[in-house]
Parts: C-alpha cells; structure tokens; sequence
C-alpha cells in the first residue's frame, strides 16, 4: 500500500516537473520573441536584440532542460527502476548535458568551467 503510494505519487512529481519545464520553456520563448518584437520596433540596434533573444531564450531552454532533467530522474528511479530504463535515463541526461553545454557555449561564448574574462581565481 505505501509503496504504490509512494510510486504514484512520484509519478506525479515527476509529471509536475515535466509540465513546469515545457511552461518554462514556452513562456520564455513567447516573452524573449515579444520583447525582440518590442525592441525591433523601437529602433533599437536589430543586432544587438537579436543577440539579446537569443541569450535570452537559451536561458529559458536550459531552465526548462533542467527541469526536464529531474522529472526523468525522479521517473526512472522511482517509478520503473529497471536496468533497461536506467540506461535510458543514462542516455537522455547524457544528451540534454550536451544541448546544456551547446547553450551555454552559445549564450555565454565559453565553456561552463571556464573563467569570464577578468575574473581572478578565489584562493
């Protein structure tokens, strides 16, 4: 009894986790697009709000990945914990990792564990 309980409401978690990061990824593409639209209007610099959208919404993509992310932990070890799901799991984190990295190569212009420029080592 508790452990379908607790199964279902896994499940469940899982499944509000995947919700929020579709929302998250939706709204932030809807919101960076109609701020693009906004600033384009304005007169503003085209390219410099291009660059801006573009920042913008791969930030809302890794938000939205992270969530993403959690939802199929939570599913794969709570809810079917089998060596074969496992494995996807492996594969599916190991894929949006990649498309983290990308993102954050191209939002940032460098690799997540590289410094920005200027910044001193903390000792």
């Amino acid at each position: 009894m508790l452990e379908i309980f607790a199964t279902q409401t896994a499940h469940s978690v899982s499944r509000m986790l995947e919700l929020t990061g579709v929302a998250i990824i939706a709204v932030g593409a809807l919101g960076t697009l109609l701020l693009f639209l906004y600033r384009s209007t304005r007169s503003e610099d085209l390219v410099q709000s291009a660059a801006s959208f573009r920042s913008s919404f791969g930030r809302a993509i890794l938000l939205g990945l992270e969530f993403l992310i959690a939802a199929d932990i939570i599913n794969t070890v709570a809810v079917r914990p089998t060596l074969e799901s496992v494995a996807v799991l492996a594969g599916i984190v190991l894929i949006r990792t990649f498309l983290s990295f990308s993102l954050e190569l191209e939002i940032e212009g460098r690799w997540p564990w590289q410094r920005k420029r200027g910044e001193q080592r903390k000792v």
